[in-house]
């Protein structure tokens, strides 16, 4: 079962990486303010996401 806590944190990973790296173009390339707000809070959930993973797997056992 431990692998399947790390495909699913490495997956969320991605996802956060990816909002970063839109986040970054976005403010490169001078976007509007509600597409750089949405990478932030993308990237922010993310964050959260991999931090609720690895702590629901701890309390279950997993």
């Amino acid at each position: 079962m431990t692998s399947n806590i790390r495909s699913v944190v490495t997956l969320v990973a991605i996802g956060t990486i990816g909002w970063l790296v839109v986040g970054v173009i976005a403010i490169a390339m001078n976007a509007e303010s509600k597409f750089i707000w949405t990478c932030i809070f993308g990237a922010i959930l993310g964050a959260l996401g991999i931090r609720y993973s690895i702590r629901r797997a701890r309390r279950s056992g997993i």
